[in-house]
């Protein structure tokens, strides 16, 4: 859309709503924002985004899918098993921020299809992987890990430049959707496939398949270059707020700053820094349950005595298969909830996103914590528990990145999203798997080998997850402190 900065210098600021629910844009009749609605076009592009995004977490979920399958193929401690999702993290967030600073200033097309390409051709690769050479395999996860991260911080910038106001929150709120329902899928696949065919490595070659398509779909309808909004077409983020100011002849209209400066700039903005913490301990609690929940119910199971030990080569995957499914129908029904909630709670509370954040979280803690004290005695309880605890971790999703839209300035916010990526991952998801698997470790050490002890470890292991969710409420208490003056801020 091409907005009109023509315009007359002594209107007032006009006040919107804002955020993920912003409805139709108030408007002077000397104001014009946009020509037109979003064209065909546009949503074309935007299911293509949404559709490798899907690919993106399907290809992500794939390990914890077939987690008890690799761990014995690979001979691997609960510990190691742990280590091999951080690898995928680490990389993943120590390439974001570079993406980050490539997608503000460089063709983010060209980033996006090469980041596709890349972590096909290394998923399909490690399908290959012998027993012998499994720290070859943890590298090709790291490495898959750097390709996703192309993507996940360009592709949201993409659609916020492409939609208006309501529109573009809607859309993002698809865009999200895929996140659980992508995982979810991952572990359908996963746990399908090593049952079809017999061998889990064929898990590791239908995403590069999918992937070619989403490639080829890239190449065909997004243009190679897509106009970014910038603080002087006033159309400011998703927060829907739009403030009318005269331009003077001969200011240049975005000052170009260097990553450090926007660095600092973003570390001041008390929102951006309270909520990214939010997100970094639901990026703690999401990555403990995706690696691990699997294979918790199973021990549970065996430790009930309702399913034998799995000693022969391919082991039982419906417990992946059922979590898979919870996984799906959760994140879908949460973000729409959060999407609803946001838009209805705004109306009277301008704090209403944090709000909505912290209170998912309390609600979230408190299930898993019910979910893992039910675990020993009643495996239908724990289903019910843990699908209540990811959808309300699920609300979350798409209320988190609004809240950074509309706080950050357009010309910051792939920066910002980078920079949040990295926060989240490194003090959540990057060592939560591991953390958990050393102090399973540690506690079966201490006691007598047994598959009630196996049991026991992963549940006093989960319980530290309970406890981070307790953290993240508190850390979205503290956005809300500060919300309401850094989006004016942002909109000045």
């Amino acid at each position: 859309a091409h907005e009109n900065t023509n315009l007359q210098p002594q209107l007032p600021p006009v006040e919107q709503n804002y955020g993920a629910t912003a409805a139709h844009v108030r408007q002077g009749p000397s104001v014009s924002v946009s020509e037109k609605g979003p064209a065909k076009r546009d949503y074309m592009i935007a299911a293509v985004l949404c559709y490798a995004n899907l690919l993106n977490f399907m290809d992500w979920f794939i390990v914890p899918g077939i987690l008890l399958d690799i761990q014995k193929y690979f001979k691997l401690s609960d510990g190691d098993t742990g280590l091999l999702q951080t690898v995928f993290i680490l990389c993943y967030m120590l390439a974001a921020p570079i993406f980050g600073y490539l997608g503000d200033r460089y063709n983010r097309k060209i980033i996006l299809g090469a980041g596709i390409f890349f972590w096909s051709g290394v998923t399909l690769g490690s399908s290959f992987i012998s027993e012998s050479y499994y720290r070859i395999f943890f590298i090709s996860r790291g490495l898959v890990g750097i390709g996703t991260a192309s993507y996940s911080t360009v592709a949201p910038t993409i659609i916020a430049d492409l939609f208006e106001e309501g529109k573009r929150t809607t859309m993002l709120s698809i865009f999200y959707i895929f996140i659980p329902v992508g995982s979810g899928l991952g572990y359908v696949l996963a746990a399908g496939m090593a049952d079809v065919t017999g061998d889990w490595h064929w898990a590791f070659r239908v995403t590069p398949c999918m992937g070619g398509l989403a490639l080829v779909l890239l190449i065909l309808l997004v243009p190679h270059r897509t106009q970014r909004r910038t603080a002087a077409h006033r159309a400011l983020s998703i927060s829907g707020t739009i403030r009318v100011a005269a331009e003077k002849p001969g200011v240049q209209r975005t000052a170009k700053t260097t990553w450090c400066q926007d660095v600092i700039s973003l570390a001041k903005n008390w929102s951006f820094v309270w909520s990214s913490l939010g997100l970094t301990a639901m990026a703690f609690v999401t990555g403990a349950l995706g690696m691990w929940m699997p294979q918790f119910l199973y021990r549970a199971q065996v430790a009930q005595g309702t399913v034998s030990p799995c000693l022969q080569k391919s082991s039982n995957s419906s417990n992946s298969l059922i979590f898979g499914g919870i996984t799906i129908g959760t994140g879908i029904l949460g973000v729409i909830t959060g999407a609803e909630a946001a838009r209805r709670l705004r109306k009277i509370n301008n704090k209403a996103d944090p709000l909505i954040c912290a209170t998912s979280m309390f609600i979230s803690a408190l299930c898993l914590y019910i979910a893992l004290m039910v675990a020993e005695t009643n495996i239908l309880s724990t289903f019910i528990f843990i699908a209540f605890g990811e959808l309300f971790l699920s609300v979350n999703w798409a209320v988190v990145t609004d809240i950074l839209l509309y706080v950050v300035t357009p010309r910051r916010q792939s920066t910002a999203i980078a920079l949040q990526i990295l926060v989240s991952h490194l003090l959540g998801d990057a060592g939560s798997p591991y953390l958990i698997g050393i102090i399973s470790n540690a506690i079966q050490a201490k006691n007598a080998c047994s598959f009630q002890w196996s049991f026991w470890s992963l549940q006093y292991s989960f319980v530290v997850c309970a406890f981070v969710g307790v953290f993240g409420g508190g850390f979205f208490l503290l956005t809300s402190f500060y919300i309401e003056e850094d989006r004016k801020e942002a909109e000045r």
